[in-house]
């Protein structure tokens, strides 16, 4: 791996860390490099073949390991390195070499805003940043959300197909309660209470994830509608006309028992994070097994998104 090696910058400088990610690994990735950064992500337009996932880093700052130890960009990379190779292996990938450039503290502000403008992610929803105005049309609903603050701002197809399938079901069924695991921003607990469900409960195993869409929730007001926390699945109760997980195909076959559970007899899941062909078979197998059907799936690039009922 490439390093900076001997780079001493003054403070409130940043490490811009690059990998370019096949279309496969790009939601993976870049909620991955969320994660690790905690301030930043930024994704290039994709083409036909990927796209580039960049995190950013504060340089001087305290250090994940050992508690106190000063993070220097060696440090960064080697550990950033790591982590996204060894996901890079889940999907049987090697990541080409990243590339770094540090960045002065406005120069950072600036990199990652040219690529994120409001844009309507599905008809009468617009995802807007907070720095972008935008007069919303009759009947459109904006969610302000910042790249910057978040990963998965709602620029990854499985993201776009599992809101279309939560509007849609929201329209067909007007579920009252409804349940997103695996919640990462909030994106999905926000349209659905946008859309007209009463009460969402949002989940998500990270803890950092949590405080995103805590912050999220709140500045788009929708607390008294939203209750986030990491409470695990297997220990939420009752049940929900709407249950939402746009997460990976392996997580979603092993949560089947208790995310079938947590749907209402003859309520809805919304299921995301699914390459079209064998996952997708196997995943409508795995639901049909546990009591469900399918209702509609959804195609985009190579992903597809699945809205099932609970029989």
């Amino acid at each position: 791996m490439a390093s900076p090696t001997g780079v001493t910058p003054p403070d409130r400088q940043w490490l811009k860390i690059t990998f370019y990610c096949p279309l496969s690994l790009l939601e993976p990735a870049a909620d991955l490099m969320g994660v690790l950064s905690g301030v930043g992500v930024e994704q290039s337009p994709e083409t036909a073949s990927g796209a580039f996932v960049s995190g950013f880093f504060q340089l001087g700052g305290p250090g994940n390991d050992p508690p106190g130890q000063v993070d220097t960009a060696d440090t960064i990379c080697a550990r950033v390195t790591q982590q996204m190779t060894e996901l890079f292996t889940l999907y049987a990938c090697i990541p080409e070499k990243p590339a770094f450039t540090v960045l002065a503290d406005q120069d950072w502000a600036t990199s990652w805003q040219q690529y994120f403008k409001p844009f309507e992610i599905v008809p009468d929803l617009v995802i807007k940043p907070s720095w972008e105005t935008y007069q919303p049309n009759p009947g459109q609903h904006i969610l302000e959300l910042d790249p910057g603050m978040a990963f998965g701002t709602g620029q990854h197809a499985s993201t776009q197909m599992a809101l279309a399938l939560i509007k849609k079901s929201i329209q067909e069924a007007g579920p009252e309660q409804a349940l997103d695991v695996g919640t990462g921003t909030g994106i999905l607990a926000m349209a659905a209470a946008l859309f007209g469900v009463g009460q969402v409960i949002a989940i998500d195993n990270d803890p950092d994830a949590v405080t995103v869409a805590q912050e999220n929730i709140e500045n788009n007001k929708l607390a008294g509608q939203i209750t986030v926390s990491t409470t695990p699945v297997a220990e939420i109760k009752g049940t929900y006309q709407l249950v939402c997980a746009n997460i990976v195909h392996d997580v979603l076959v092993e949560m089947a028992p208790v995310l079938v559970r947590l749907t209402a007899a003859g309520g809805h899941l919304v299921l995301a994070g699914i390459l079209s062909g064998e996952q997708e078979d196997n995943i409508i197998r795995v639901y049909q097994q546990q009591g469900c059907r399918l209702l509609d799936r959804r195609y985009q690039e190579e992903w597809v998104a699945l809205l099932l009922q609970r029989e």
